[in-house]
């Protein structure tokens, strides 16, 4: 008989469920404080930015903001706080493996080399590079129309690594000239300071929209590289990756996504077949 209660009480415990355990590293953290830490950018319209009212939002901001919700709703807390930072595209990583955020809500791209000090989450988006001129001073169309000219890049991104790569492969001459932001970017380009601009094609839309009252933007012909998005999380945390991915998750696979890419994206027509590919890949089943 004793030896049967012991092979019952090991079955319970091999099948107890996983969310009976006390929850480790960020997800303890987050139960113990209450509060959850989302870093935004402030220029990265219509992905991550500060409105009219300096209050985060956009596509990814949306995101995250349910994912805060599903976390919460893991933890079974009747309350949780969420305190948006501001972050930069140069600080955003370290704002992660430092802890100030426990997940960067932006436009990151989730590259092998990235996977060296951080981690990601399911694919969000996909998008490519792009660049937009000022049409009053140039009509360029694709890269090499710019050899020889200035073009405006954030420093370390995946933009600025597409650009030097293709430039060597088609003996393409560019100057890079170094921004810290969007802003800086399409500044430059206004005041004539660059000859181009370049990030991810979706920013550029959404920065075209953005001025269109102030200034005019003419934009390639097509993407020159493959930028998949995820969130960024801090690395050796598989609990909190699998409780952030089960909300993405959801959300792709229940179609909620389409909620918030046609508050953000709906102007533009119907999202690609590549975009919805993407989705429904990464819309795991439990």
């Amino acid at each position: 008989m004793k030896q049967m209660l012991g092979i019952v009480t090991l079955l319970v415990a091999v099948m107890a469920p996983a969310h009976s355990q006390s929850p480790e590293g960020t997800l303890k953290t987050i139960q113990q404080t209450k509060t959850i830490r989302l870093g935004y950018l402030q220029t990265a319209v219509p992905f991550s930015f500060a409105d009219d009212k300096k209050q985060p939002a956009g596509f990814t901001v949306d995101l995250c903001q349910r994912v805060a919700n599903g976390i919460q709703q893991q933890l079974g807390l009747p309350s949780l706080e969420i305190k948006w930072v501001p972050i930069t595209q140069e600080n955003r990583f370290d704002m992660v493996r430092n802890g100030s955020i426990d997940l960067e809500c932006g436009t990151s791209t989730h590259t092998l080399s990235r996977q060296k000090t951080m981690d990601f989450s399911l694919t969000i988006w996909v998008d490519g590079a792009n660049f937009v001129v000022n049409p009053a001073v140039s009509n360029a169309r694709r890269l090499a129309d710019l050899n020889g000219k200035r073009i405006a890049v954030i420093p370390g991104t995946t933009t600025e690594r597409a650009i030097a790569e293709i430039s060597k492969r088609d003996f393409i001459s560019v100057e890079l000239v170094p921004v810290k932001d969007h802003l800086e970017g399409m500044n430059g380009l206004n005041d004539k300071k660059v000859d181009a601009y370049a990030t991810d094609q979706a920013v550029l839309i959404g920065l075209a929209f953005a001025v269109r009252d102030q200034m005019r933007v003419l934009m390639g012909d097509q993407p020159f590289s493959y930028e998949p998005y995820g969130l960024v999380l801090r690395r050796g945390d598989p609990e909190f990756r699998l409780a952030v991915n089960t909300v993405i998750a959801r959300v792709l696979r229940s179609g909620q996504i389409m909620e918030i890419y046609d508050r953000w994206f709906g102007k533009l027509g119907k999202p690609s077949p590549l975009l919805v590919a993407t989705w429904a890949t990464n819309g795991l089943p439990e």
